[in-house]
This record gives structure tokens, sequence and C-alpha cells, in this order.
């Protein structure tokens, strides 16, 4: 037998080679699950062409490492045809494992059919070298050979349908199992080398007829090689880098989605739930009791007095106030009730409850915890509630009905006094539905004309000249009669309709004046007031612009009046608009002052012509009485601020006389003069 030797060195680049082929291996199996349609195909394709190609090189580095002594050489074409079958093989398995599944079965059919891809490969090359007497090959080391190839294919499939989702989290195992499975190739390809018997006297066939020279196959091997391994992992870490990008991406697009559900279903301010997740909720807590699994209460809570907060101490100090609430209240709840936050100062608690004497407790307790003193900027703040309770099944079985029963509850605990609760009763609907009515009715009494103003005259103390007029808005109903101003005007601001109301009395006031002038009638000034919510809506200056212009009216004849607290609610966003207003012409007076909570720094600021007083302190107005020093010390405000000062509410002589007295500039009441229709004004002006 012809004995050969091997290069230890060209030994250890196989086994190198084989161990790379196997790492890009597994690299491209994740490659392929990731990807889908084309691009799947083509990672296939590119794998299959790397891992064919790199354990056909380890064979034939193998081979040139194996040294007869006898000149060596190989069949071009059979060498091609081995790396055909390597590549083919290479190709099954990496089909195998990028599957959604690998049974046990199949499993085993697929190493049989690539150990047998492997060793064909193997045998195949050996081939090339077309020996001349052919090869003998030992039958136990050739059996062990093809037990080795399939176990090792096992292996790797095994391994590569394991690793193949997640290269970051198995970049050591992965590292690990292909230096394994590179033993394992090399342990297949040197049990066949082992099993190869050469006779002496044997030649190589190819050597003789022409052959690849082993000179030229390395260069062949070593070039194809690490040009097609380098490309492949080239490629796989560039597409790897890649992925984790996208992936880094697509984890902060879940952030973000995560978070704008979270914002969609919660409350800005209070991170409480909003009225939608209150309403899924509610859903789920409406089903769960039809199963007769359980039994809930809804408890809708409305603050008393947050709107004086706001007033005196600013949207901030409210906003602050809110969230300490909702952080008192959230303290004392279970992980299943469900607290929400429906919008301004209103609350709604979802619990479940035995019996209803369960939520009269929670209610109380809720009570308990608005009522506790907050401290805002060194200030202690206090507000109380007002809690309706609804119980599913005997006040409602719809999410509707339950919310609209919890308010009309709400609302009744107010009327009784505020700072307390009261269980739904069916009476408590009537107000409800009657006030929605009102509503809509208010939503087309604009179209239907039903307005109309009233004017009440102003006269220089004590009862002079007729200084001007204000314009006061009545709503004359054809079924109802005539709806007080304080019955509807709240209505209108809650609904929004109070912009275009507040545009058309303005524009009807403008328009009124002319015709006064048009009938030889001359009205000094009118006087229109302005809600919160007009004052700091952003067609304000148009509107007001509009009126002047459509009637021809001059601006020093138009009077606007705000409240103070309206004024002092964003002291520098109210001198801003209020400067505008000055600047077009038209005089500013300051309503119901002394009722608010004025800056005399902002105050000084202010271009207001006008103080007025308000009626509060004129009602119980006596000489040397409280009110009578507070009404002296506006009007001294009043003369260093250059300001005229109108006291309002004027019913009797005496109180005329004592407000004339105190240097009253202008006097307003029912003791001058009742606010009457335009007919009325001009008869008497």
């Amino acid at each position: 037998m012809l004995s050969g030797s091997y290069n230890h060195f060209l030994v250890l680049i196989s086994y190198l080679v084989a161990a790379v082929a196997s790492f890009v291996a597994l690299d491209m199996a994740g490659r392929i699950t990731a990807s889908q349609g084309r691009a799947a195909r083509w990672w296939l394709v590119g794998g299959a062409s790397a891992m064919g190609f790199g354990i056909w090189s380890m064979h034939f580095i193998g081979m040139l490492a194996f040294k007869l002594p006898i000149p060596q050489s190989y069949n071009l074409l059979i060498t091609l045809y081995s790396l055909l079958v390597a590549v083919g093989s290479s190709g099954y398995a990496l089909w195998l494992v990028s599957r959604e599944e690998l049974p046990r079965k199949r499993l085993l059919v697929g190493a049989v059919i690539l150990g047998a891809g492997i060793a064909t490969m193997h045998y195949t090359g050996m081939a090339a070298m077309e020996m001349e007497p052919g090869i003998d090959y030992d039958p136990l080391w050739f059996v062990l050979s093809i037990v080795i190839a399939i176990a090792a294919s096992a292996a790797a499939l095994w391994i590569a349908y394991a690793l193949r989702s997640d290269f970051s989290a198995f970049r050591h195992f992965r590292i690990a199992a292909a230096l394994v499975m590179g033993v394992a190739v090399i342990g297949m390809h040197y049990t066949g080398m082992a099993a190869a018997r050469f006779p002496l006297g044997s030649v190589c066939g190819a050597a003789l007829h022409g052959g690849v020279s082993p000179q030229w196959l390395a260069s062949l091997v070593g070039t194809s090689t690490f040009a097609i391994l380098g490309l492949a992992l080239v490629t796989a870490v560039l597409d790897r880098r890649l992925q984790e990008r996208t992936q880094k991406l697509s984890q902060s697009l879940q952030q973000a989605n995560l978070e704008l559900t979270h914002m969609a279903l919660h409350d800005n301010l209070t991170k409480l739930p909003n009225r939608v997740l209150l309403e899924d909720r509610l859903g789920q807590a409406i089903s769960k009791a039809l199963r007769g699994s359980s039994k809930f209460a809804l408890l809708f809570l409305d603050l008393d007095g947050f709107k004086a907060v706001n007033d005196v101490y600013g949207h901030q100090a409210g906003d602050r106030l809110l969230l300490q609430v909702a952080r008192n209240l959230k303290s004392g709840l279970r992980q299943e009730d469900t607290l929400a936050r429906l919008g301004g100062d209103e609350f709604v608690l979802l619990i479940e409850i035995g019996e209803p004497a369960d939520a009269a407790a929670i209610a109380e307790k809720m009570l308990e915890r608005v009522g506790l003193a907050v401290m805002v900027d060194g200030t202690e703040l206090n507000v109380s509630g007002s809690v309706g309770i609804a119980i599913f099944g005997e006040d409602g079985h719809t999410a509707r009905e339950l919310m609209a029963n919890a308010d009309a509850a709400m609302y009744s605990a107010k009327e009784q006094g505020r700072n307390g609760y009261c269980f739904f009763e069916p009476s408590m609907n009537k107000g409800m539905h009657e006030q929605l009515a009102m509503i809509q009715e208010l939503r087309k009494a604009l179209e239907l004309d039903q307005f109309v103003l009233e004017y009440q005259p102003k006269f220089i103390a004590p009862a002079g000249q007729l200084q001007g007029v204000e314009a006061l808005i009545r709503w004359r109903h054809p079924t109802r009669g005539l709806v007080p101003p304080g019955t509807f005007i709240p209505l209108a601001e809650k609904t929004g309709l109070i912009l275009e109301i507040g545009r058309w009395v303005l524009n009807e006031a403008c328009r009124q004046l002319m015709a006064w002038d048009s009938e030889g009638h001359h009205i000094p000034n009118v006087a229109v007031n302005l809600s919160a919510a007009q004052f700091r809506s952003p067609g304000l200056m148009g509107k007001v612009k509009e009126a002047l212009s459509k009637n021809g009216l001059s601006p020093t004849r138009l009077t606007l009046e705000i409240t103070e607290s309206t004024a002092m609610h964003d002291p520098e966003v109210s001198l801003a608009i209020l400067q505008r207003l000055a600047a077009l012409g038209v005089r500013i007076s300051i309503d119901d002052f002394g009722t608010g909570y004025s800056s005399l720094l902002y105050l000084k600021r202010l271009p207001a012509a006008e103080l007025k007083i308000d009626r509060g302190f004129v009602k119980d107005l006596v000489p040397g009485g409280e009110d009578a020093a507070i009404v002296s010390a506006i009007i001294a405000l009043g003369r260093i601020l250059n300001m005229s000062v109108v006291a309002e509410g004027v019913e009797t002589q005496s109180q005329q006389a004592l407000l004339t007295e105190l240097g009253c500039t202008s006097l307003q009441g029912y003791h001058l003069g009742r606010p009457a229709a335009p007919d009325s004004i001009a008869e008497r002006f």
C-alpha cells in the first residue's frame, strides 16, 4: 500500500474553513428566516453557495494537505460536479431550517439527505483523482465516515434551527456551534481519508491525462473560498446591522405607539384614565355583571369651589390642586377600581360592591380625601366635593344611563348643600332632561330670532346726564316665556354657543345705537358684556372690528365690559388683549370689581377707563358700614388710576345719595332706570 502524509498547517486551514463555513451557514439561516419573498430566496441561494463552497473548499484543502509519493492531479469536471453536490445539499439544509417547524422525523430525513450529499461530495472529489487501480476503501471506516456525516448533519440542522431567530442573543452560542460543526465536518473528511487504501504501483490518472494540478487547484480553492465566504460574511454583517437598526427603529415606533395609546386613553394632567378608557372599563364591568359574577357602582365626583380657586389664583394653581386631589383619591383605591377624570374638576370612580352601603362608604372616603388641604406656593387651598352614586341594574343597564344618572345624583348632592353624596332617584332625571332639552332649543334660538336686547341706562351721579346704556340679552321662548340670562348663559358657556350669541349681541347693540341716531335720539354710548370665552377667543378683534365697520359706529361710543376675574385670570395675556382693544378706540370697563383677586401691579397697567362696583357691595350699603368702606376704597383707587367708577344695583334713594357722597362717578340700577326695550329707551331719551 502507498502511504501518504499530511501537511498539518493545511489540515488546520481546512478546519478553519469548515468552522467559518459553519458560522456563515448559521448566520444565513437567521437571515432567511427574517426575510420574506424574493429577499428570502436570494439569501437561500447566497447561503447555499457560501456553505457549499466552504464544505467543498475544506475537502480539497484537506486533499492538498494529503501527499502521496506519486504525482497528484484532479479531473476538473468531476471536481466541479462535487462542488454542485455540495451547494445543492447545503441549499436543502438551509431551506429545511428556515421552515417554521422542524419535527424529529423531518430532522432525521434531512440529516440522512444532507449527510449523504456531503459524503457524495467527498467521495466524488476523491474520484476526481482517477486513481489506477481504483481506491480501495475499508468498509468499516467507509461506513463510519457516512455515519459521521449524517450525525454531523443532524447536529448542524438542529443547531441552525435552534439558533436562527436572534443573532445578537446567541452570538457566543453560534461561535461555539460553528467550531463544533467544523470538527464534525473535518471528522467526516479525515475518516473518509482513513478509509482510503492506495495499492502499490497506483498512479493518478488525472495527472497522466492533464488534470488540474494541485498548485492551480490551491489557487482556485483559496481564491474562490475566501472571496465567497468573505463576501457572504460581510453581507451578513451589514444586513445584521441594518436589521439591528431596523429593530431599534421598530422598538422606538412600538414605544411611541404605546405612548400615543396611553395618551389617547389617559388624562394629560393627572394621568388617570380618561372618558374613552372609562367607557371601555365600564363595558367590561357591565358584561361581567350580566354574567352574574359581580355588582358595581358608578360614583360621579365634582369639586365644590374649584372655579373660585381658578378665578382667584389662576389656572396653574388650579391644575396643581387637581393633580394633588387626584393623587389623594387614587391613594385609597384597590387595584381593580377605576378612577377616571372626565375633564375640568369632574372625576368618576368605578368600583365593585357587595351592597349599596359599600358605595356609600367609598363616597365618604372620597369626600374626606377631597377635603384634605393642599399647599400651593405657600397658600393653603381647600375644596370640597359632591358625589352622585348610580348602581348597575337598579339605576341603569347601559353605560350611558349610569353616567347620566350618576351625574344627576351629583347635581342633587350640590343642591342639598354640597360636600355630600346622593344615590340616584328617578325624580332626578327630570331636571337633567329639561337641561338637555333647553340646550337643544338654545342651539336654534339664534336661527329663530328668539333673542332680544334690553338696555339699562347709566347716569352721571347723582342722577344727571345720561352717560350711556348697557345691553342685556333676553331669551323670549315661545313656550317657556322669558328665560332669565342666569338660566341660559351658563348653558351657552358650557356648550360653546356663547361665542355666536356674543357675536350677535355685539352686532345688534352697535346697530341699535346707530338706529337711535337716525331717529334723532342721542344715546352717547352702549356697553356690551364679554364672557370669558369670548374674551379669550382668537376671533374677538375681528368680530369687534366687523361690528363697528358694518354699522358705521365710532369705536369711542362702544364700551366692552369684562369681569375682574376674567381680566386677572392670566394678567399678561389679558393685558395684551385689552391693549389691542383699546388701540381700536373702544372703552374698557372692569365689571364686578371687588369680587375677584386683582394685583395693583397689573391693574394700573390695564388700559381700562372704568371700574364697576359689584352690586353685592351696594345691596346692604349704609353709612359707616363695611360695604361703605370698601366702596370708598374702590372710588379712591379709581381716582388714583384715573378711571371713572360706576356703581350698579342702585335700588333706593338712600343708596343713590350715599354713593354720590362717597364720590361715585356714575350710577346704574332699578331706582334710576330698569332695563327696557329699544322703543322705551327712545321715548325716554
